[in-house]
């Protein structure tokens, strides 16, 4: 079984996340966890580490900076970028996730493809991702989860709370206001695949409507 977990920063799914594994986890469940970003997972990491070892002061530093933007908007850099980031993935979801299901695991994944997708349309917009075939092809491979579950919290919440989180590399109030309106947005994250969370309600509460849905299945 896949249980995903997507939405806007702060919004909780963190701890909710932590609550089901531990929950799971009480019942002698064997449940594997996995975040991912495209371009931050670990493979990709540590391809991005041999590059900076490499070429040293010609690549940029981790995080947000106009020397990284200016270096990953031109167009081959954000080709070979995405490709690879797109294979990377689907090593990620179509091979190990698919592996560990085969094993009975239950995959709990703190963001899936769906955001994957709106991470490559926020941040390359002159690229149309969806028509690349190495998406085509991390589409293919990835397989459906069971249980979806969509947190959203206003624009200005989400400040707060990275804020008190201390989050390295914020995303700025306009990219935060995209985001939401890309996640209200039923073309991208579908309502019949999601069930929404109103990430305002206090822990309990949202803990409780969580183990009402996954419970279904697996509780």
């Amino acid at each position: 079984m896949i249980v995903t977990f997507s939405g806007m920063d702060g919004s909780g799914k963190t701890t909710q996340i932590n609550k089901l594994i531990s929950k799971l986890g009480n019942q002698k469940k064997d449940v594997s966890y996995i975040w991912a970003r495209g371009g931050y997972t670990p493979g990709f990491e540590l391809l991005k580490k041999i590059i900076r070892k490499l070429f040293g002061k010609s690549v940029p530093k981790v995080g947000n900076s106009m020397a990284r933007k200016k270096i990953i908007s031109r167009p081959f850099v954000s080709w070979v970028w995405l490709n690879i980031s797109m294979f990377d993935m689907a090593i990620l979801y179509g091979l190990i996730v698919r592996v560990k299901l085969l094993f009975g695991n239950t995959v709990i994944c703190d963001r899936y493809i769906d955001d994957t997708a709106l991470d490559f349309k926020l941040n390359f917009p002159h690229i149309n991702c969806e028509n690349m075939f190495a998406w085509k092809f991390l589409n293919f491979v990835t397989p459906r989860p069971d249980k979806s579950f969509l947190f959203l919290i206003p624009v200005e919440l989400s400040m707060q709370r990275s804020v008190q989180k201390n989050e390295p590399f914020p995303d700025s109030k306009e990219i935060l206001e995209s985001r939401l309106n890309s996640y209200n947005d039923s073309n991208l994250f579908c309502q019949d695949k999601y069930f929404v969370v109103d990430g305002t309600k206090n822990i309990g509460e949202v803990e409780s409507i969580i183990d009402k849905v996954v419970g279904i299945s697996i509780l």
